[in-house]
């Protein structure tokens, strides 16, 4: 049996896998799509950072410390994919959608991030990296409910309180930075405020292990190899992305600037539910319309376009799902946008195999020679969008970047379905030659090869 046999039945195993793990992903749709702030309302915060004795001036590492912070503040509120980004040089602003409490959010960003070192027996040690790597995963297979919420519970308190009493606390520890060991491994070397403290801590416990928490949460754990006095080395099993967060969170439990909440403004449902509604209209009547307008102009070809373009619908939906993205007015908007986009793939790619047809080629001939020539004009189009998206995902901030997701993977799907399982299905039907007279394609049989006769 050649390859030429089984292609199509792979294809169409590979795009039955492609839907069916799609709808799997983003279904239900209302529990699945996180929906922005400005789609279904939330709190606004506007944060102000303010210089003390210690900290002369709010530089872009404290900004990038305390957003480390509030991130992890504000997640254990239990809220969906919150917002935050700088305003300017000192301040950060903090957008939390469908918050039910504010006043909770407010009273924990007001709080300051508290660093402690523990000496932590290898038991515990050993649950509560076990827990992390479950907190860390949340789609680990064979993990239930009811063992996932009881290792959040002992990463969040269960580890601290296991382990023996706060030898070291972050207020003494002067910087950290993610660096290399001498063989090239990512870890974290740091400094100390009072080096004799810190060394007569580490020598008294030697070969134990000196574990992280802030604000009570479990970080990680390292072996004292030998007394550290006024900088030392955290190795491991680290990724350079680790050793970055890692050396984050241990800078922002020593961050003494003060924090102030100088505006606080909450947005109603209501607006975000009118908006999304209005929305979501707008887009199904645009669906709806170019669904119409490619059946009409370009018969089975457009149906088929039509087929692959609800494809790329659920593609979408399962990417937005399993990325945790943030759906967004802007979001929408770029959704839609690359809707057009794959319309216009379609359009360049039928036009083609059109001329083929009136040019006297043969339907199968005209198939493959349409698709093969508007290939170029297609993918330089969709190149130069993904560019731009992907530019715009990088440098914009906020409501841009959703816009810039949804318009970069909007356009990767749209190449995909256009060039592949819209070419999948017409060579089904050509190639079997079932229904491929060509008025089913938009060209009157009469003016099969018109071009050829005519000498144009």
């Amino acid at each position: 049996m050649s390859w030429n046999t089984v292609k199509p039945f792979v294809k169409a195993l590979v795009i039955a896998a492609v839907v069916a793990y799609s709808l799997w992903a983003c279904l239900p749709i209302d529990q699945r799509i996180h929906l922005g702030l400005d789609l279904q309302g939330g709190s606004s915060l506007l944060l102000q950072l303010s210089p003390t004795s210690d900290v002369k001036t709010i530089t872009p590492e404290i900004q990038a410390q305390t957003r480390q912070v509030i991130d992890q503040r504000i997640n254990s509120l239990g809220v969906t994919e919150p917002q935050i980004s700088n305003v300017g040089t000192d301040r950060i602003l903090v957008e939390i959608p469908n918050l039910k409490n504010p006043d909770q959010a407010e009273q924990l960003l007001k709080q300051v991030a508290v660093l402690e070192y523990k000496i932590m027996p290898p038991d515990v040690e050993a649950k509560a990296e076990a827990a992390l790597q479950i907190v860390n995963n949340p789609k680990q297979p064979g993990v239930t409910a009811k063992q996932r919420a009881a290792a959040q519970a002992y990463v969040d308190q269960g580890a601290y309180n296991a382990s023996g009493a706060v030898v070291y606390t972050g207020k003494e520890l002067k910087s950290a930075a993610a660096s290399y060991d001498q063989s090239g491994n990512p870890d974290i070397t740091f400094q100390t405020k009072d080096p004799a403290k810190f060394g007569k801590m580490t020598t008294a416990n030697l070969g134990k292990l000196l574990a992280i928490f802030l604000d009570h949460r479990y970080v990680s754990a390292a072996t004292i190899e030998g007394a550290i006095y006024d900088q030392g080395q955290i190795t491991g099993q680290f990724t350079q992305e680790q050793t970055i967060t890692l050396a984050n969170e241990l800078n922002a439990g020593a961050l003494p600037a003060s924090i102030s909440i100088i505006e606080k403004e909450s947005i109603g449902p209501t607006l975000g539910q009118i908006d999304l509604i209005e929305s979501l209209k707008a887009a199904m009547l645009g669906l709806g319309l170019v669904l119409l307008f490619m059946i009409a102009m370009y018969r089975l070809p457009g149906f088929l376009a039509d087929l692959a373009l609800v494809i790329y619908v659920l593609v979408m939906l399962g990417i937005l799902s399993v990325s945790h993205a943030t759906l967004t007015l802007p979001g929408i908007a770029g959704f839609v946008l690359s809707i057009g986009m794959a319309v216009d793939a379609n359009v360049l790619i039928f036009e083609r195999i059109k001329e083929e047809l009136w040019n006297g080629k043969t339907m199968r001939a005209s198939v493959r020679v349409g698709f093969a020539r508007a290939f170029t004009a297609v993918f330089d189009s969709h190149f130069t969008t993904i560019v731009g998206a992907g530019v715009l995902f990088m440098l914009g901030t906020g409501t841009v970047k959703g816009f810039a997701f949804t318009l970069f993977w909007g356009t990767v799907v749209s190449l995909i379905t256009a060039v592949f399982i819209t070419r999948f299905f017409v060579d089904v039907l050509v190639d079997n030659n079932l229904l491929s007279a060509p008025e089913l394609y938009g060209v009157k049989t009469d003016d099969v090869g018109i071009f050829a006769r005519t000498g144009a």
